[in-house]
């Protein structure tokens, strides 16, 4: 099985970083939470089967355009930026749970791939890569013959 892990410092680091955001923000009399820009990891899905590897990530809210990814030799990373919407009304706002702001998630593909035929698609908030093995990765049957 390919590995697919993005960097465990760099999660950590994303982690670390927004509880230092949630715990550390000034406090106000207000008892509103205000919406704030910051890094978030939107939930993906990774599975392989004999031709291909996918990758289905949540992203909800987003627009198509906001959307970019990037194949850099076995590297995929999928990234964007969820923007608040609301501009007008934010002050009106007395609880924000969704997260906004950029992601970057990136994947190492354990396996040659054929990079010029992943397809990627968006419908429902769900974004779907379909990224296709080498010819030289799926099993091949070898025929026995008797002597």
């Amino acid at each position: 099985m390919a590995r697919y892990d993005t960097d465990p410092f760099v999660a950590f680091l994303r982690g670390f970083q927004d509880d230092a955001v949630r715990n550390f923000q000034p406090r106000s009399g207000n008892p509103r939470e205000h919406v704030s820009s910051q890094v978030w990891s939107p939930a993906v899905d990774v599975y392989e089967d004999q031709d291909s590897i996918v990758i289905k990530a949540d992203l909800p809210g987003m627009k198509q355009e906001d959307i970019e990814i990037e194949m850099t030799g076995d590297t995929i990373t999928l990234q964007g930026e969820r923007k608040f919407e609301d501009e007008a009304r934010r002050d009106k706002y007395v609880r924000v749970e969704r997260q906004y702001g950029a992601f970057q998630r990136s994947f190492t593909i354990g396996v040659p791939i054929e990079a010029d035929k992943v397809k990627a698609s968006y419908r429902n908030g769900i974004l779907e890569l379909i990224i296709p093995k080498a010819e030289a990765t799926k099993p091949k049957k070898v025929q026995v013959s008797v002597d």
